[in-house]
């Protein structure tokens, strides 16, 4: 459903789990990122109506998952501490040459964030189904939901605005780069990395 073309490393999921306040704090400032990415959708392209008002309730939601994932942090007696580079979404943002028309920008933009949005929805499937603390594991199916349901508005704002033809073609083209990405990475104690 999601696309990727190479899943997560299972190993990936052992590393999560014996570091999974790292995990916790990793996703935080994902979720405040997610935010941000939708936030930073309205200011720059503020005449597309429809795209605003998706935004809009975007923000919401990922602030309203950071407030949960950051609740979680507070109960384990953990601290926030400073955001670390995210070493895939920036590799990832390499793909597309700077540029182009406003359209082709826009199109970039929301073909890279469906993008992080499916990566993360199959991490917290994996984390879902095999970390051992029930409570961490429901929390991650549910957030699952959440993320597959913002990969295809992402996408399909993406071939709204775009030529459906292009778009699909620049969005399989995207998807080998990040499973050659992904080669070198699952290593980490982050969401992504």
């Amino acid at each position: 459903m999601l696309g990727l073309k190479l899943p997560t490393d299972p190993r990936w999921v052992n590393i999560a789990e014996k570091n999974i306040d790292e995990i916790l704090i990793d996703h935080a400032h994902c979720e405040l990122k997610a935010a941000s990415t939708a936030n930073s959708l309205i200011m720059s392209f503020p005449e597309y109506s429809d795209l605003v008002t998706e935004m809009v309730s975007l923000v919401k939601e990922e602030m309203s998952h950071f407030k949960m994932v950051h609740e979680r942090l507070l109960k384990r007696g953990i601290k926030l501490g400073q955001d670390r580079k995210d070493e895939y979404v920036n590799s990832l943002l390499k793909f597309f040459p700077k540029g182009g028309s406003r359209t082709t920008q826009l199109v970039h933009r929301l073909l890279y964030a469906a993008l992080i949005e499916a990566r993360s929805c199959e991490r917290f499937r994996l984390l879902s189904e095999n970390i051992k603390d029930k409570e961490l594991a429901k929390f991650y199916r549910d957030l699952m939901a959440s993320e597959a349901n913002h990969y295809t508005l992402f996408l399909n704002f993406a071939r709204n605005f775009g030529d459906r033809k292009e778009v699909d073609k620049k969005w399989n083209e995207l998807l080998e780069f990040e499973a050659e990405l992904m080669k070198n990475l699952g290593t980490k104690e982050t969401i992504h990395g």
